[in-house]
This record gives C-alpha cells, sequence and structure tokens, in this order.
C-alpha cells in the first residue's frame, strides 16, 4: 500500500497510530511522528491525535513516506536523570515516577532512555534499537532502581541473570486492606485482558508469575483525625507491603495485589482508591541487586521511596 490506503474491516474500532504502524509496515514510534507533525490525513482532514479512532472505509493519506523499521531513539539532555551508579559495563538509574523508560505507543520522547543516549551515546547499539540498554522495565508510575548495559555483553549476561531469576528486585508498596497472612506467595499466570486491552490479568493460560510479600505495617482507617484537620482522615484500612519478584510479567505486581483483594493506592487501572498526595500508584522499586556482567562481584543498591510516597505512608500511619 501507498501513501494513501482504506481502512479494512479488520482494523475497524483500532487507533489511528497502530493503523498507520500496521498498515506501512513502520513503528508506533514513527507513526506518532507523522501524526504529530500533520503528515498524516483522515478523510482529507489533518488528523489531530494518535488516539483517534477509525472506522472501516476511512481513508488515510501521508505526505511524507514513512521510515521502515524502528526509529532509532534521539539523545535528548534535557531528561534529567538520578543515576546512582555507573562503569564501563552498567547503569543504574533511580527513575522518577512519570517519566517512561523507552519510546513506544504515545510517548515517541522525552523518556529515559532519551536521557541515557544524550550521556552514554554508546548504548545506542546495545540490545534493541528503539530501547537500547534496557534490560528490564519499570512502569511509567513506579518509581526506583533499574539497570542499563553499556555494552553487548553486559546486556546478553544481565538478559540471561533476569532469566535464570538471579536478579533481585525489591519494592515497597502502599495497598488498600489489611492482608490476613504477614507473609506470603501469590502464583498467579498473567496475561493480557481480552476485554481491555490495556490491562492484564490473571488467566489460566497465562505467563507464569511469582511475587512474594511481607506485610511490615498495619493502619487502620481513621474517620476522624484526632489531632489534625479533617481532611487528613482516611477511609480505607491499608497497609505497607514488601515485594520481591521471582518473574517479571508486565504490571504483575499491580494485578497479582488486586487479585488478592489488596490492590495498591493511587492505582485506578486495578481498582486502587484514590489517595491523598499521590497521583499514581504508591509503589517503589527500592532495592535491586545483581551479579556485575563482568567481574562477577555482587552489587547490591537502595534507593528511598520518593517524596510522594513517603507523605502517604506517613498520614496512613498517623
Amino acid at each position: 500500500m501507498g501513501p494513501e490506503g482504506v481502512v479494512p474491516d479488520a482494523l475497524a474500532g483500532e487507533r489511528l497510530d497502530r493503523v498507520v504502524a500496521l498498515v506501512w509496515e513502520c513503528s508506533r514510534a514513527e507513526a506518532a511522528r507523522l501524526i504529530d507533525q500533520e503528515k498524516v490525513a483522515v478523510n482529507g482532514v489533518a488528523a489531530a491525535a494518535r488516539s483517534q479512532r477509525l472506522a472501516a472505509g476511512d481513508r488515510i493519506s501521508l505526505s511524507e513516506e514513512p521510515a521502515v523499521g524502528p526509529a532509532a531513539p534521539e539523545p535528548d539532555p534535557s531528561v534529567e536523570l538520578d543515576v546512582v551508579h555507573t562503569d564501563e559495563h552498567v547503569i543504574v538509574v533511580n527513575k522518577p515516577a512519570d517519566l517512561v523508560v523507552h519510546p513506544g505507543s504515545g510517548n515517541a520522547d522525552k523518556t529515559m532512555v532519551n536521557g541515557l543516549l544524550a550521556r552514554y551515546p554508546e548504548i545506542a547499539g546495545v540490545g534493541v534499537p528503539e530501547r537500547p540498554g534496557i534490560v528490564h522495565r519499570l512502569d511509567r508510575g513506579t518509581s526506583g532502581l533499574l539497570m542499563v548495559a553499556r555494552t553487548a555483553t553486559a546486556h546478553q549476561a544481565l538478559s540471561e541473570a533476569l532469566g535464570r531469576r538471579e536478579v533481585h528486585r525489591g519494592y515497597v508498596a502502599l495497598v488498600q486492606g489489611m492482608p490476613a497472612d504477614d507473609r506470603g506467595l501469590i502464583d498467579a499466570p498473567v496475561g493480557r485482558s481480552t476485554r481491555h486491552p490495556t490491562k492484564m490479568t490473571v488467566k489460566a493460560d497465562g505467563r507464569p508469575a511469582k511475587t512474594h510479600y511481607r506485610v511490615t505495617d498495619r493502619m487502620a482507617a481513621r474517620t476522624e483525625s484526632q489531632d489534625g484537620p479533617q481532611d487528613e482522615s482516611v477511609p480505607f484500612d491499608s497497609a505497607r507491603l514488601e515485594l520481591r519478584l521471582e518473574t517479571g510479567r508486565t504490571h504483575q505486581i499491580r494485578v497479582h495485589l488486586a487479585a488478592i483483594g489488596h490492590p495498591v493506592l493511587g492505582d485506578d487501572l486495578y481498582g486502587g482508591p484514590v489517595a491523598p498526595g499521590i497521583s499514581r500508584p504508591a509503589l517503589h522499586a527500592h532495592s535491586l541487586g545483581f551479579d556485575h556482567p563482568e567481574s562477577g562481584q555482587p552489587l547490591r543498591f537502595e534507593a528511598e521511596p520518593p517524596e510522594d510516597f513517603s507523605a502517604l505512608y506517613q498520614l496512613l500511619s498517623g
């Protein structure tokens, strides 16, 4: 199909950026770039949004041929990074909440990868072109530690260590309600929801997923504040959990905690209640441990939760 095409029945109801990517066999990031630069028209009218839903028979026209294949991210020194460790082989970043790890659907730039490329340009040739150096990821709203490879050898070694479950990934979360047991293992397969494509769910044909948890604090609801203003009341019981991943499925902790009836506070996607002072899931990757990919030396890093998480915990604990 050339610079013009008609939406087939099979793609009716899909987003514009996805249709452009599928029909012209380009990346979603490239499709997003064309739409943002007003180089895509639907039925003769310049498209205003990547998320525009299309109907069968809609005519799409492009004023520029899309670049076929993955679009390489561009360096961006304006992206601020908290680098807690770096050497010739590996980087460890303490990612803030609301920073996307790498370009993808709806996030073509201003990601952590764009910031890394400005500081460590050699990672451009490491791993997958559209997410260079990335070994594992955190959700946009999740803060905390993750490792990045600076060489192809390190990328392979760290990826293999993840596959062998030799990487320690520890999290803290604030959840609704109080789990009955002080510690436990959630062993439930996770896969993409057929009803809501943006969500993951526990399903029999999903990929194996295991999450260990330990309750470190239980906090009762307060309908009225005894010593402070009324707006410090908390209408639900809550708990602080420490969690450890055995596997690393998309949204795994959030899905697992919701499945046992204790969704993460602020996680509206998986049923978590609105929580004062935080506009994201109250989830933080606080510890990361792995063997150095070159020397084999054990490395361990910790990062305290950011201010929004800590302030919420202080409020809940009274």
